[in-house]
C-alpha cells in the first residue's frame, strides 16, 4: 500500500504529525510525504517531495502547486492521498481526484473561513466545500468542528469521521511527562530568566497571531502587571506577518519586556511547560488544540476559551476554566482566580492530567487511521445528497 501525506508546511509533518507517518511504515505502508521546503524537511524519516504552497491565495503559485502535485501522484502512483491544512488540502484532493487515486482522506483540523468576512468568507468556505467533494472520506479532529461542518454546509453527504476522542494525532504520554530530565531543565530555565519561586508564570504556545486571542490576553497582563509584579507571561511560538499581524500596540507591549519572554519557536516545549504555573489559550477558533493536550498531560491547570476543541478537552470548573473568546475582562478574571486559588488549580491539572492519559493517547489515533487505511470503500463515500 502507498501512501501520500501531503501538509502545506512541514512543520506540521514534523510536530503535527509526529511519529505518525513512522508508525505507518512500520506497518508494511510505503509513504511519500510533500510539503513546502524548509528547515525541518532534513528531520523526517521518511521520503519527501517538495511543492511551494502558501497559507494565503497566491492563484498563480497554486496552479504551479497543482501541476507539481499532480506529476508526483501520477509517478508515485499512491492507493491513498491524505491531506492536512487548509491549502494543502484544497490543491491535494483536487489534483488526487484528477488523477482517481482510489482512496482520498482529508483531515480538517479548523476552518479559517469562521473568522473571515464578507468576499474572503464566502470563497475561503466554498474553497472547504471543493476540498471536501473532491475526497472520499473527511476526518474532522474534533465533535465540535463535525458539527459546524454538517450546518455549514448541509447539501455535501459524507462519512465525517472524528479519530478516538479527537485530535488528529493524539499525544505521546511517555513523551509528556515530568521526568527528572525535564523539571531539572525547567529549573534551569527558570534560573537563565531570573525568575524566583515566588514568581507566577503563566503559559502560551502557538502562533503569535489574532485569532490566537494575543490581544487579549496581553491587555489582561498588563492589568495583571499593574498589581503584581511577580506575575510572568511565556509567549512561546512565531510572529507572523500577513493579515492576522498582531497591532502595533500589542507588538510594543511584547517587546517592551514588561514580565513577558518572548523565546520564538522552541525545539521542545517541555522545558517551557514544566517552568510555568498554568496554562493559558485564549483563541478564537480551534479545530483540536494538541497544545491543550500536551499542558494537561503535564498536570499544568489550563484557562481556554469555550469554543470546539477547546470544550471537548477542558470541562468548565472541573478540569479548568472556560471563558468566552474576545473578553478581555473573563480572561483578567481567570488569570487572577488562578494567581490566588493554588488548591483549585492543582485539583485542575490533576484531573485533566487524568482524562488526557485515559482518552488521548497516540496508539489509539494511529491505530484507527491504520484500520480506516486498510478498510476498503464503501457506498458511504458519496458526494451530494439527492
Amino acid at each position: 500500500m502507498k501512501l501520500l501525506r501531503i501538509t502545506t508546511v512541514p512543520i506540521s509533518l514534523r510536530i503535527l504529525l509526529k511519529g505518525q507517518l513512522e508508525f505507518m511504515v512500520a506497518n508494511g505502508i510505503e509513504v511519500l510525504a510533500v510539503s513546502s521546503s524548509g528547515p525541518e524537511v532534513s528531520s523526517l524519516s521518511v521520503p519527501h517531495k517538495a511543492v511551494l504552497m502558501t497559507r494565503s491565495i497566491t492563484p498563480i503559485r497554486d496552479l504551479l502547486a497543482l501541476i507539481r502535485l499532480i506529476i508526483i501522484i501520477r509517478r508515485f502512483q499512491p492507493d491513498i492521498v491524505h491531506t492536512h491544512t487548509p491549502k494543502a488540502g484544497l490543491l491535494g484532493m483536487f489534483a488526487a481526484w484528477l488523477c482517481r487515486v482510489p482512496k482520498r482522506l482529508h483531515t480538517v483540523a479548523g476552518l479559517p473561513w469562521l473568522e473571515s468576512q464578507g468576499l474572503r468568507r464566502r470563497l475561503l468556505r466554498q474553497m472547504e466545500a471543493l476540498t471536501v467533494l473532491s475526497s472520499t472520506q473527511v476526518l474532522v479532529n474534533s465533535v465540535g468542528l463535525k458539527t459546524i461542518l454538517h450546518a455549514e454546509l448541509p447539501w455535501i453527504q459524507k462519512e465525517f469521521l472524528v479519530l478516538g476522542n479527537g485530535s488528529s494525532n493524539g499525544i505521546d504520554v511517555n513523551y509528556f511527562s515530568l521526568s527528572e530530565q525535564v523539571q531539572d531543565q525547567a529549573r534551569q530555565l527558570r534560573s537563565d530568566l531570573a525568575i524566583s519561586k515566588s514568581d507566577f508564570i503563566f503559559c502560551f504556545i502557538g502562533r503569535l497571531v489574532v485569532h490566537k486571542g494575543i490581544i487579549e490576553l496581553v491587555t489582561a497582563f498588563d492589568h495583571l502587571r499593574k498589581t503584581n509584579l511577580n506575575v510572568k507571561l511565556f509567549l512561546v511560538g512565531p510572529l507572523e506577518e500577513g493579515r492576522e499581524t498582531l497591532p502595533d500596540d500589542t507588538l510594543r507591549r511584547i517587546h517592551a519586556g514588561e514580565g513577558i519572554v518572548l523565546p520564538g519557536l522552541v525545539e521542545d516545549v517541555r522545558p517551557w511547560l514544566a517552568a510555568a504555573n498554568a496554562f493559558v489559550f485564549p483563541t478564537y477558533r480551534e479545530g483540536f488544540p494538541n497544545v491543550l493536550l500536551q499542558a494537561g498531560c503535564m498536570g499544568l491547570p489550563i484557562i481556554a476559551t469555550n469554543i470546539n476543541g477547546c470544550n471537548e478537552i477542558i470541562e468548565n470548573g472541573k478540569t479548568g476554566l472556560l471563558i468566552e473568546p474576545k473578553n478581555t475582562q473573563m480572561l483578567l478574571n481567570a488569570m487572577t482566580r488562578f494567581i490566588s486559588s493554588s488548591n483549585e488549580r492543582e485539583t485542575f491539572g490533576l484531573k485533566l492530567k487524568e482524562s488526557v492519559l485515559n482518552n488521548y493517547s497516540t496508539d489509539t489515533i494511529w491505530s484507527e487511521l491504520l484500520t480506516l487505511y486498510q478498510r476498503p470503500i464503501t457506498g458511504r463515500e458519496s458526494i451530494l445528497k439527492n
